[in-house]
């Protein structure tokens, strides 16, 4: 499907990169889609044009650091805050002034902050194996890798590279995902070597991750809009506990587990996409 594409200078300065998947007869409140901390708006790319079909623009945008978005020069500002910032002026820019939010892992914390910042902002949310309790051992997990890669001499060394580090979270899959998955997640370098689609310096907004103080008073921002979370079955950030940590705050929260998927599903699984396509049908 054709998508337009935005380059949005931030407030304070760096540019960040916008796919926007209009639809000529959309007249229901338009998604806008957050990737994860080493991800990028291609994660997006299978599921923008079938929430589009449904009658809706979608908008997926790269935070700074990511994908076709610039780098941060202060490293200091990569924070989900920072980045909520940035969203608010994509949407502002784009004429967007209410949406149903789409957020993966670190996308859904953005999507819970963002409903504390601009409450009038955020229409419905779904939640991408994420939640206000993130267990620490996905934390460590990702602390271990991200920021910590170097370039690679082809795209075969770099699928290898991706396939040993999720193929944990996603078992079982052929080449074929794999080579798809890779092409999401990297980019090729103008001296022809291939690296993961992201600044290192990221991580140095990661670090502290694990001391960071409870999200629950986040999703309580939530508690008045229809929320959606999806899990991966195996997931070691969202965790079942954590679930029923959200549906005690949220009883009406709607949960869709992807079996035999860890962090984080693609949302082309048939019981995320199903569960997805459901919930919008009842958001105007």
């Amino acid at each position: 499907m054709h998508f337009d594409e935005h380059r949005i200078a931030t407030a304070d300065g760096p540019k960040v990169y916008a796919r926007d998947y209009p639809h000529a007869s959309a007249h229901r409140l338009p998604v806008i889609c957050l990737h994860g901390l080493t991800r990028n708006s291609a994660d997006f790319e299978a599921v923008a044009p079938r929430i589009a079909e449904l009658g809706r623009r979608v908008i997926a945008i790269d935070a700074r650091g990511r994908g076709k978005s610039e780098n941060d020069p202060e490293p200091a500002r990569y924070r989900s805050d920072v980045y909520v910032g940035d969203v608010l002026r994509v949407m502002d820019t784009l004429n967007v002034p209410r949406a149903a939010f789409l957020g993966t892992s670190m996308g859904g914390i953005m999507t819970m902050i963002a409903a504390t910042a601009a409450p009038t902002r955020v229409a419905a949310a779904i939640l991408n194996d994420i939640g206000p309790v993130v267990d620490p051992k996905g934390i460590a997990r990702i602390a271990s890798y991200v920021g910590k890669s170097e370039p690679v001499d082809s795209w075969y060394d770099m699928t290898a590279a991706v396939r040993a580090v999720g193929d944990s979270a996603f078992p079982g899959r052929d080449d074929e995902f794999w080579a798809t998955f890779t092409r999401r997640v990297a980019r090729e370098r103008e001296d022809g070597r291939i690296e993961f689609a992201y600044d290192p310096l990221i991580a140095q907004g990661f670090a502290g991750a694990g001391q960071a103080p409870s999200l629950m008073p986040l999703f309580q921002a939530l508690a008045a809009v229809p929320v959606l979370v999806v899990r991966g079955e195996t997931s070691d950030i969202l965790s079942r506990d954590g679930v029923e940590a959200m549906r005690a705050v949220k009883p009406d929260l709607e949960v869709a587990e992807v079996p035999d998927i860890g962090h984080a599903p693609t949302l082309e699984e048939p019981e995320a996409w199903d569960a997805i396509a459901a919930f919008l049908s009842k958001v105007e």
